[in-house]
């Protein structure tokens, strides 16, 4: 059976009014997507956040009525809020497997020579490679954004061997247990978030990493572990706030990798750890920057 799909592109504000109103209207489904390829980094406990620009989008049986539906919704929407709501998309879709459907979106991918993120629903391409187990749509990222993507290529390409590394933001923990399969010895994860400390432990099971190898903490908790690599993905402002402590949390020589930093950010982020480390020029994919320092002597 065909159905008929409305979407309505919204704000943090209306996404879930919107959401409300298209069941109420009899939707059979109700979704989020994100308008703009805006990234969500870590929610507060207990929130939800959304993407500024939001396309609400709801499943309706194709023996409805469209015209008389479409002049419901903005009819009830006008009530509810005294504003106008003109852009409905109106489209046919035939009925699928939708799970099956959003499966198919993902396959393996591949971050340098050796590493692999691969989806639990496909086989490695290469047996013998780093291959990390994550699922996409879990939480807290699947290595999909640049920012993630350019930390996975750096480890890619170094000699993790035997290495102590911290992750600082660690989310699902792709980076620390991307260290830990192409051989890092211990990572230690740190993360405001309890919900990101709880997904990094799911991860590190998935992926059959010891419990000896994986050790993660909220900040204020964390020991004063001095890591050979210094990993930390997450925006240019608590970056800045955070010099200090990732310089006192890093090795004499050792490696510091920042990402989650627009090209526009790269200079003041940089300024903020020169006075402890020498810092690489940056690089880009597509707007996001990976800065790559080593930490001086003394």
């Amino acid at each position: 059976m065909p159905w008929i799909q409305l979407q309505i592109p919204a704000d943090p504000d209306t996404a879930d009014q919107l959401e409300d109103l298209l069941m109420e209207m009899g939707a059979d489904a109700v979704s989020m997507e994100d308008a703009a390829d805006q990234p969500l980094y870590e929610p507060d406990p207990g929130t939800t956040p959304l993407w500024s620009q939001t396309t609400v989008t709801g499943l309706f049986q194709s023996d409805r009525n469209t015209e008389q539906l479409l002049a419901d919704i903005r009819d009830a929407w006008h009530q509810q809020t005294q504003q106008t709501l003109a852009e409905i998309d109106v489209t046919l879709v035939e009925d699928k497997d939708w799970e099956r459907a959003w499966m198919d979106d993902f396959h393996p991918l591949q971050f340098g020579e050796r590493l692999w993120i691969v989806p639990s629903w496909h086989e490695a391409p290469d047996p013998d490679a780093a291959n990390l187990l994550l699922d996409p749509g879990l939480a807290f990222g699947t290595g999909t954004h640049p920012t993630t993507a350019l930390c996975l290529e750096w480890l890619d390409g170094q000699d993790v061997a035997g290495k102590q590394v911290t992750d600082y933001g660690c989310g699902s923990g792709i980076l620390g247990l991307a260290a830990l399969l192409l051989g890092a010895d211990h990572v230690v994860g740190v993360d405001t978030d309890p919900q990101a400390l709880e997904a990094s432990r799911e991860n590190a099971r998935r992926n059959g990493v010891d419990d000896n190898r994986l050790d993660l903490f909220l900040p204020g908790n964390d020991p004063d572990t001095r890591a050979d690599i210094m990993l930390a993905n997450i925006l240019a402002q608590p970056l800045i706030g955070l010099a200090p402590r990732l310089a006192e949390l890093t090795k004499p020589g050792g490696d510091l990798v920042l990402s989650g930093i627009l090209f526009n950010q790269a200079r003041d982020v940089m300024d903020a750890y020169e006075p402890w480390f020498i810092m690489d020029d940056p690089e880009q994919k597509e707007d996001w920057i990976r800065l790559t320092g080593r930490r001086k002597d003394g």
